[in-house]
């Protein structure tokens, strides 16, 4: 896909020309969320809006994931800004998931028994998708603040901009508690809810020392529009601080080494879009 042309001066600011558009429409959607907030009157015209956007909200629990693993922006106080965007989209605040996913599970993620996303109980079962969740959620920002010990370089953005954040959802619901409500506590806790069930298809039941088949991949070419290439999973854990519009290109050189049943369909609704061709990068079969 061709880009149109990127301002040399906006390449001061973002990293990588790939991140201008989907940064645009996630800061766009925080701009609307403040009008309905500020303007929007009654509980049915504040619930349309919730239904309208916890799709699009959804999705931007991915392009938060890329946020933590490779900021956006050269300057700090700009990947603060984009972080409150993204914590009042997604419920995970500045440093969370580099604490928990990037520092814990991307760590641990071969050994189960250290994993922050563990998806295996105490006795080796595997848990089921709701159990899992339900875990993940309740011990998240636990695990957090635990690997938030090893790594003091992190600790004053995970507790300062958690306050922060917690300080301004305050102040929406002295200001207006049902437009809060609606506008942002709801899809907050849906997009905690979503970012932890997301590792669930991806990992679970995998159980092995080899980062080749520890990760389902997913080739369906609406998904990884929408995730940012999050389908290109097992490239992504043995690079993860690759950009994630390279990591179609790296998937093509270790498609070889990926056993064909680890690629698998999206969830729903997205298994609804169309696949495209769904072709494996670096194999001649589709997915």
């Amino acid at each position: 896909m061709t880009l149109s042309p990127i301002s040399p001066h906006a390449m001061n600011v973002f990293r990588h020309r790939e991140d201008v558009l989907p940064v645009l429409c996630i800061v766009s959607l925080s701009l609307l969320d403040l009008i309905v907030f500020f303007c929007g009157d009654g509980v049915w015209l504040l619930a349309a809006w919730l239904l309208l956007v916890i799709g699009p909200k959804a999705c931007i629990c991915s392009w938060n994931h890329h946020h933590q693993h490779l900021f956006t922006f050269h300057q700090p106080v700009l990947n603060r800004l984009l972080e409150l965007s993204y914590a009042f989209h997604t419920g995970i605040t500045t440093n969370a998931w580099v604490l928990h996913h990037v520092f814990g599970h991307h760590v641990n993620y071969l050994d189960q028994s250290k994993d922050e996303s563990a998806w295996k109980r105490r006795d080796g079962s595997t848990m089921g998708e709701l159990e899992y969740t339900v875990v993940i959620a309740l011990t998240g920002y636990l695990r957090a603040f635990r690997v938030a010990r090893r790594y003091p370089r992190y600790q004053s953005g995970f507790f300062g901009m958690g306050i922060v954040v917690l300080l301004l959802l305050a102040a929406a619901f002295f200001w207006n508690p049902v437009n809060a409500l609606f506008v942002f506590a709801i899809p907050m806790v849906a997009g905690y809810l979503i970012t932890c069930w997301h590792t669930y298809c991806h990992h679970a039941g995998l159980d092995t020392q080899n980062p080749y088949e520890a990760s389902h991949n997913i080739m369906h070419r609406f998904y990884n529009i929408l995730t940012g290439n999050l389908g290109f999973h097992t490239a992504h854990h043995v690079k993860p601080k690759l950009h994630w519009s390279k990591l179609p290109e790296f998937h093509a050189t270790i498609a070889d080494r990926i056993p064909d049943h680890l690629y698998i369909e999206p969830f729903f609704p997205i298994n609804l879009l169309p696949a495209g061709d769904c072709r494996i990068p670096g194999k001649d079969m589709p997915a």
